[in-house]
């Protein structure tokens, strides 16, 4: 038997094993970094930033209680229709009678995102 044939082979398969091992690994954090590239060029931040222009341009601040809900419905309905978006504008909170704050709650069904919107 010729001892240093055997070595050669069995470190063949070692090293094959090896790299099969390591191209895995490798495919493996590819996929992941992709995905988390995706995720974050999905983020819908110029929809967002409509809804507050839409809130800032509407004046609902001097507006009457029912004009305030007929403005919250309009912009939730064209959200919906036009972006696929689920928007809910809840009533505003008043803090220390000094500024008003909407909460805005956002969902394209991968998104969600939910923020108080400061109004002075």
């Amino acid at each position: 038997m010729n001892d240093t044939a055997q070595w050669i082979v069995l470190m063949g398969f070692v090293v094959s094993f090896s790299l099969f091992f390591l191209a895995v690994i490798l495919n493996q954090s590819t996929v992941v970094g992709q995905t988390t590239a995706e995720a974050v060029s999905e983020f819908p931040k110029e929809d967002i930033r409509g809804v507050r222009t839409a809130l800032l341009q509407s004046n609902m601040y001097w507006a009457s209680v029912n004009d305030q809900t007929n403005i919250r419905l309009d912009i939730e309905n064209i959200s919906l229709t036009r972006q696929n978006a689920v928007i809910r504008i809840y009533a505003p909170i008043s803090v220390n009678d000094t500024y008003w704050l909407y909460p805005i709650h956002y969902n394209n069904g991968v998104t969600e995102y939910n923020e108080r919107w400061k109004f002075p």
